[in-house]
């Protein structure tokens, strides 16, 4: 099996991540929270045998040796988030990959094993989704191309995740879940992980 854990990140620049939780901890701490995320992320991605590809909000940065060893570096390409994604995926699915997760880098709750049982889920269903309780989802995956699932979702809204599911089930297409977990967008959010992480 050839497969691959996308992850998008923003590029780290001061008052321009985490905004939501900046506007109750300000644009520094914001910033520091965002910046152990994303290592948190990396940490978690990094136990993982698949191919990494952090695909980059708006420019390559400079230094990249701080990333772990074997990962590849892209630039998100599209007007919204479903359509960057949607161009991640089949730019990927063209390169033969087989099994394909993306991840953001906000969840303090994302685990090796859940990375892993997402893999195994894709043995048996064509797409894995791993739900936000804030209606987002924290990872999707499947194993073939289906740009339906980027289409008329409106991002960032409580909807994501269940208008995701509602278009499998439409579409016949077979699906699982993951367990339900916390993105960190707000101070309450950060305040329940900040000493996990």
């Amino acid at each position: 099996m050839k497969d691959c854990i996308i992850i998008f990140q923003k590029n780290a620049e001061l008052g321009k991540v985490k905004t939501r939780l900046a506007r109750s901890i300000g644009n520094k701490e914001a910033f520091d929270a965002y910046q152990r995320l994303v290592n948190y992320t990396h940490k978690v991605a990094s136990k993982n045998p698949a191919q990494k590809i952090l695909f980059f909000s708006n420019f390559l940065e400079q230094d990249l040796s701080k990333y772990p060893e074997g990962y590849r570096f892209e630039l998100q390409s599209g007007n919204d988030l479903g359509e960057k994604m949607k161009n991640a995926f089949d730019q990927l699915f063209k390169e033969k990959f087989d099994r394909i997760l993306i991840i953001g880098t906000d969840c303090a709750e994302l685990t090796p094993e859940l990375l892993s049982e997402a893999f195994d889920i894709l043995d048996t269903q064509e797409v894995v989704i791993g739900p936000a309780h804030d209606g987002g989802y924290y990872l999707i995956g499947m194993k073939r191309f289906i740009p339906g699932l980027f289409e008329g979702i409106p991002w960032s809204t409580a909807e994501v995740s269940s208008l995701s599911m509602n278009y499998l089930e439409r579409n016949f297409i077979s699906y699982s879940k993951l367990p339900t977990l916390f993105d960190v967008d707000f101070e309450e959010d950060w305040e329940r992980f900040k000493d996990k992480i």
